[in-house]
């Protein structure tokens, strides 16, 4: 079984954001919502990987396969297309949340916004905290 690449490890999130957002206005963003998830959360921010900032984390195990590992909780990724938000987990409640949250798109495990501005940050701490309850209750709190 393949080994996840993406851990956990102790780079420096500001750097990564001062040296990976390609704009000014992603580098505001970036630091907007680290400040919103941190706070939100209570949990400090983590680089997962060399592109992802984490909130908390989780250890899954697969249903469909062998894999196991550690995973945050919640968290973003100020990429060059777009932001990266990865706060949604599915079901009924967060799929009602999408319809008030703003411009976006939506990928296969995250949630793409060109500017923090347009979505609703109340409407983001919702996803963020449904998206926590739910899997600590599938996978228990780390």
């Amino acid at each position: 079984m393949a080994e996840l690449k993406t851990k956990q490890n102790n780079a420096s999130v500001k750097d990564f954001i001062n040296s990976f957002a390609d704009t000014e206005q992603k580098r505001k963003d970036g630091f907007e919502l680290l400040k919103l998830m941190q706070d939100f959360t209570g949990y400090k921010a983590k680089m997962w990987g060399p592109s992802i900032i984490g909130f908390g984390k989780y250890h899954y195990k697969s249903e469909r396969s062998r894999q196991e590992g550690d995973w945050p909780l919640v968290g973003f990724s100020p990429r060059k297309a777009a932001i990266s938000l990865y706060v949604y987990s599915g079901g009924e409640a967060q799929d009602a949340l999408l319809k008030e949250l703003g411009k976006f798109k939506m990928g296969k495990g995250c949630i793409y916004v060109k500017k923090l501005s347009d979505i609703d940050t109340d409407v983001l701490k919702q996803l963020i905290r449904g998206t926590i309850v739910h899997l600590e209750a599938k996978y228990g709190k780390t």
